[in-house]
């Protein structure tokens, strides 16, 4: 099989086979769980059984039928605040890259400002201000990721306005937004689909760490960090239930990143050709 023209390697394979079995999950979470995400049929803490197949959590809730819904609230909340980021750093990105001079300056001094804070400390400030509601919490996510996609959107961009069809574009008289969409955009996606990859394993971790520290994804909606959370104490006694949805997000996050490694390795290989 071939994608971009390019043959898939052994572990662009296994990480493309993660990626779509956690999809599938997410999507067909309602059909393929047994129990409801909150609700309680058993035991604290009981252990796995043919009828509970990974046990149940710290109320009695089937732990399979939540990591299937946690799925589908962690992956499809990353993914938007992916999508998002990514169109904020890149209109500005490209913006900055095609204007120059003082538009430039600011959207970069301003981008360098908020690098300077750490991640994690501003966004845990901005939803203990404004609360941790999911429009919230996706719009404090992506505003803060897209600093990281404007720096590349603008590098890339800058290498590509200075080529002879962009200016051509220019003299004709082609708007901003026509420059971008037309001549810039689809020249720099080959370093831009890459990012995406990991932008996502970014919002990925990023919500599970938050959900872990009571400020991300509130109950009763299940997402695999509060769970790890939720069933943490759960260690003392013996039993694997924080373990799963942990292994569950290592997962996810290994086969994202074989996927990304080798879209890197097809966009090096490409430019070095062209060397």
């Amino acid at each position: 099989m071939q994608i971009f023209g390019h043959r898939l390697s052994l572990t662009a394979w296994i990480g493309l086979a993660i990626v779509v079995i956690n999809l599938l999950a997410a999507l067909l979470a309602p059909v393929m769980a047994p129990y409801g995400q909150a609700e309680l049929v058993g035991d604290v803490w009981a252990p796995p059984s043919g009828q509970f197949w990974l046990g149940l959590d710290n109320l009695g809730r089937d732990m399979f039928s939540r990591l299937l819904y946690g799925a589908r609230t962690t992956i499809s909340i990353a993914l938007v605040i992916t999508i998002c980021s990514f169109a904020i750093g890149i209109i500005t990105g490209f913006a900055a890259a095609i204007l120059g001079g003082w538009i430039d300056t600011a959207l970069s001094r301003f981008v360098d400002a908020m690098m300077a804070i750490p991640t994690l400390i501003f966004g845990l400030i901005i939803l203990s201000v404004l609360g941790t509601s999911i429009p919230v919490l996706i719009g404090t996510i992506a505003i803060l990721d897209s600093t990281r996609v404007f720096r590349l959107s603008r590098a890339v961009g800058l290498n590509i306005t200075v080529l002879d069809y962009v200016e051509v574009a220019r003299l004709r008289g082609e708007g901003l937004w026509w420059v971008m969409r037309r001549e810039v955009l689809p020249n720099a996606l080959p370093p831009l689909i890459t990012e995406f990859g990991l932008r996502f394993c970014f919002a990925f971790l990023f919500i599970a760490a938050l959900s872990f520290l009571g400020l991300g994804i509130q109950p009763p909606l299940a997402d695999w960090g509060g769970m790890v959370r939720d069933n943490a104490q759960a260690i003392n006694f013996g039993e694997i239930a924080p373990l799963i949805p942990a292994a569950a997000i290592g997962q996810l996050t290994i086969g994202v990143n074989l996927v990304v490694d080798w879209l890197l390795s097809i966009h090096s290989r490409a430019h070095g050709e062209g060397a």
